[in-house]
């Protein structure tokens, strides 16, 4: 009998880390090819770990509510090796490891898991030095909770863990904060303060495990980056006209919608050919400078909250390629079917508000990008528009793009630029090209 390894999978450039939140599999029971076994939780996604070979589960290492590392063993399977391939535990999971029927252990090399460090995780190697230097496991959130809280070695060693072998939680490092915030503080004030307190006819509502996250996202994206606006106002009449005339073809031919989303993600990624610095993140006061358009698009799912699938070198798309991109995830973010590795890596993100009636809006940055665009609700507005002959007052199709940019290093030129040049795009729209 040979044994199977299933370890946590990599899953994208800044997840290192994942939580047990269900097991589907209990001790003793038989695994298929493919089946999943147990339910994860990143602070991006949730998803589940399948097994590669058909075995019993023998052994799990890890309880509900635990943080795993990537690479970590969370259970072990008992398998027949003849079913066995070695060959393709290497090609299709280079971070798994098979112990044959005589014992030989086989493992695949680390550079061959790890690939190129995420910068993620070389900054937060940088920011913890002297975390890093404890015998004593912690995660990179807990580091970076220690880190944003003041706590120093010392006191973060002192601190109790609930966690598989002693190891400090996010619960545990939280908990412990609340009980210092708690302590009696002398203040030089006449009247203590106290928080106020709910009175019976009011509705408390606890924040779900994403609202969370995006709580914590959006509270260190503001205290990062400088926020920064610029808007401009659009004339999308050729652009209304030429979808309506390709809506009901492309409905016919391909069986979905042809929407406005992948028209404004196609003006937004030659702009970001065209102002590339746009298209970066911002690295212990270096400028990265990313090679690859990975494009995040905001799509709102049934609980009201947020997620951001990411259209891969979408530079790479003609325009029928990015308008069944956009369907694919989007729908896909609504039925929680998004797989991590589709959540993340994304260099600019698009977000279009007009989709709720908004007029326009003032997003927050998606760290650790520079750059995020919000599309209005288009609206027929009184125009005056200019010919050989004269003024005149008509009609026009029209929304306004708001561009919000980290300061830091995007200055109000580049910014006002870049967001002018997608209105350029946008309003001189092939009227001839056909998708």
């Amino acid at each position: 009998m040979g044994k199977y390894l299933l370890k946590l999978p990599k899953m994208g450039e800044s997840i290192a880390e994942a939580t047990i939140t269900k097991w589907l599999k209990e001790v003793g029971d038989i695994v298929d090819v493919d089946e999943s076994i147990v339910e994860i939780a990143t602070d991006k996604v949730d998803s589940d770990v399948p097994s590669e070979f058909k075995g019993k589960l023998i052994k799990k290492n890890f309880e509900v509510n635990d943080v795993v590392k990537v690479g970590e063993v969370i259970a072990e399977i008992e398998t027949d090796s003849k079913d066995n391939d070695k060959s393709k535990i290497i090609s299709r999971e280079k971070e798994n490891e098979l112990i044959t029927d005589n014992d030989e252990e086989i493992t695949v090399s680390e550079t061959e898991v790890m690939n190129v460090p995420s910068i993620d995780l070389l900054k937060n190697e940088k920011d913890n030095t002297e975390i890093d230097k404890s015998d004593k496991f912690f995660s990179p959130l807990v580091k970076n909770i220690a880190k944003k809280e003041n706590i120093s070695q010392q006191e973060l060693n002192l601190i109790p863990g609930s966690g598989k072998e002693g190891r400090v939680t996010k619960q545990d490092i939280l908990n412990y904060i609340e009980s210092k915030s708690s302590k009696p503080v002398h203040t030089p004030i006449s009247e203590p303060f106290t928080e106020p307190k709910p009175s019976l006819e009011d509705q408390i509502i606890e924040l779900d495990r994403m609202g969370k996250i995006i709580f914590d996202h959006m509270s260190n994206s503001k205290k990062i980056s400088a926020h920064v606006q610029s808007f401009v106002e659009v004339d999308v009449t050729n652009l209304w006209e030429w979808r309506d005339r390709y809506k009901n073809s492309f409905q016919e031919k391909e069986g979905q919608k042809l929407t406005f989303t992948p028209l404004f993600i196609d003006a937004v990624i030659k702009s970001l050919k065209d102002y590339p610095i746009l298209n970066s993140s911002i690295i212990d006061e270096k400028i990265i400078m990313k090679r690859s358009i990975n494009i995040g698009m905001a799509t709102a799912i049934e609980n009201g909250n947020l997620i951001v699938p990411v259209i891969k070198n979408a530079d790479h798309l003609n325009l029928k390629g990015l308008t069944l991109a956009v369907n694919d995830l989007s729908n896909r973010a609504r039925s929680n079917l998004l797989k991590p590795e589709e959540i993340s890596d994304g260099t600019y993100t698009v977000t279009n508000v007009g989709n709720f009636g908004s007029i326009m809006g003032t997003p927050i940055i998606n760290q650790p990008q520079v750059g995020i665009i919000a599309i209005g609700v288009i609206r027929k507005t009184p125009s005056v528009i200019e010919t050989n002959n004269g003024d005149f007052i008509g009609i026009r199709k029209k929304l306004i793009l708001s561009h919000t940019y980290d300061h830091r290093i995007i200055n109000g030129s580049i910014g006002g630029s870049f967001v002018k040049r997608v209105a350029e795009y946008l309003e001189d729209w092939d009227m001839n090209q056909i998708i």
